[in-house]
């Protein structure tokens, strides 16, 4: 009989499995980006003290399965050199990193390989990882290089969507139309061809960059500055599962990694007493305090660029298991 407390395995980030004293421990990935020492670590965690098997999960993560709870401690050492290789943050190297609530930061490939994406992805993950770990409230945070949202981004309660502000050098333009044609079949059509010349409708435009991928002239580029969209309180779950909401649009980086930040305050402030192991998704806590008090911390501190649209107020809706209206 082993006598372990596993409350102290799931801070540890292992997975208690439905096998007796046999657990699986979980290494987060920030941004879903690694090299190849990692890979080589995991590995051999995975032959030495596992069953050979590791699981890459949804949240872009190594689960390396089939390690006996004995040999928690000696698998804490082998991660230490994983966990700073990825810059994971943790509060003490001794005895592992608190895993348990906050989830991995997810992240699509970007711009250094899609030439769709609209900025360096992995980068603002590893910043906003920085920001907010280590902690164990149940966020969960998602970044995606453009509107094709490849990561998901709007089933998580916060989704950072990559945009870009258009330039168009007239120019440089031939008037072959691919801009146009582009725009109407792959994005929201916000671009028209008037007297040889394209206008782009400012209030129409999702800021997706198709334009300039399409254009054979370099007459569409991108904007040297980076701009955003966060959506909020995305969910999946056993209550009420919905897609997130587009709340800022054409914001900035600092203003994002801020209020993210300062979410963490809204929660412990009203996080439910009831709410085990403190973990309660943040859209639930809005749902009950209202959006107006959860913007008044999230905003706190913030200045938004001038051309930031904010959407307000905010509604949402989803399947509600709890009703009869399903």
């Amino acid at each position: 009989m082993i006598d372990v407390h596993t409350g102290k395995a799931k801070k540890n980030a292992f997975r208690i499995t439905k096998k007796r004293n046999i657990i699986a421990s979980r290494v987060r990935v920030p941004g879903g980006l690694c090299n190849a020492e990692v890979l080589a670590a995991v590995s051999e965690i995975a032959k030495e003290y596992g069953n050979g098997k590791v699981h890459l999960t949804t949240r872009q993560g190594f689960e390396i399965e089939g390690i006996h709870i004995q040999d928690m401690a000696a698998v804490n050492a082998k991660l230490q050199p994983i966990i700073e290789n990825l810059g994971i943050n943790q509060v003490d190297p001794e005895t592992g990193y608190p895993a348990s609530g906050t989830r991995n930061i997810c992240a699509c490939i970007g711009n250094e390989v899609c030439p769709f994406a609209n900025y360096k992805t992995s980068d603002f993950a590893k910043r906003v990882e920085k920001e907010i770990f280590p902690n164990d409230l149940h966020f969960k945070v998602a970044f995606t290089g453009c509107s094709n949202d490849c990561a998901k981004v709007r089933m998580h309660d916060f989704g950072i969507i990559g945009q870009t502000m258009p330039q168009y050098d007239a120019s440089r333009c031939v008037s072959c139309n691919a801009c146009v044609k582009g725009c109407n079949s792959l994005s929201v059509g916000a671009l028209v061809m008037k007297n040889y010349k394209i206008e782009r409708d400012i209030n129409k435009c999702i800021g997706c960059g198709v334009c300039v991928t399409k254009c054979p002239t370099r007459a569409w580029t991108r904007s040297p500055k980076k701009y955003y969209k966060l959506t909020i309180m995305g969910r999946t779950g056993k209550k009420n599962p919905r897609l997130g909401q587009d709340w800022l649009i054409w914001a900035d980086e600092d203003s994002i990694a801020k209020i993210i930040k300062n979410t963490y305050e809204f929660v412990e402030k009203y996080i439910s007493p009831d709410a085990p192991a403190r973990k309660e998704h943040i859209g639930y806590i809005i749902d009950r305090v209202g959006f107006e008090e959860f913007k008044k911390y999230a905003l706190e501190g913030v200045e938004l660029d001038p051309e930031c649209i904010v959407k307000t107020p905010m509604y949402w809706n989803g399947i509600d298991f709890k009703s009869n209206n399903n």
